[in-house]
């Protein structure tokens, strides 16, 4: 865990029908249910939203497309609400209210601890993963990267030979 920086997200997702639609019931339903059960997850630090609590008329990429941007402790705090909460439901389910993407669609990148991501650094963020795959300024939960001030203990090379040897 970084003792100086943070986990942002952004997620796009291009919606079927308007969110007053019958197609998109379940998923407004489950909109405020899903937001309290991240709002309360353990690693969970923000996400981006209007007056009411939700972020569905915050459109940067357009009418019909839908913005999730948060940040998190960690990598695995996200993993953990992303796909062992009852958010999987939510993802299991996607297919039925969201239009398949064609290229990236979600970005990682790490911030330092108490800024707050607007929708134009996320999208610079999601620019710079599509253009050059992961890197440590733009990355996906395959390939992630370390926070700045962390890094991979390296055992001295001396060291490394004599555990091979015995």
């Amino acid at each position: 865990m970084s003792n100086t920086h943070e986990l942002a997200q952004l997620n796009i997702a291009s919606m079927k029908a308007s969110l007053d639609s019958p197609v998109m019931a379940d998923f407004v339903a489950n909109l405020a249910p899903i937001n309290a059960l991240a709002d309360n997850a353990p690693g969970f630090v923000w996400r981006l939203q209007d007056e009411e609590g939700d972020a569905t008329t915050i459109r940067p990429f357009g009418p019909d497309v839908l913005v999730n941007l948060s940040v998190w402790r960690d990598v695995s705090s996200l993993i953990e609400f992303v796909y062992r909460s009852a958010h999987v439901e939510m993802l299991q389910r996607r297919k039925e209210w969201f239009e398949r993407l064609s290229g990236v669609h979600q970005v990682l990148w790490w911030v330092p601890k108490g800024h707050r991501p607007d929708v134009r650094e996320a999208a610079e963020r999601l620019a710079r993963l599509r253009e050059a795959g992961p890197t440590p300024e733009a990355f996906t939960f395959r390939q992630t990267f370390l926070a700045p001030d962390q890094s991979v203990p390296l055992v001295p090379f001396e060291l490394e030979r004599e555990s091979q040897a015995s």
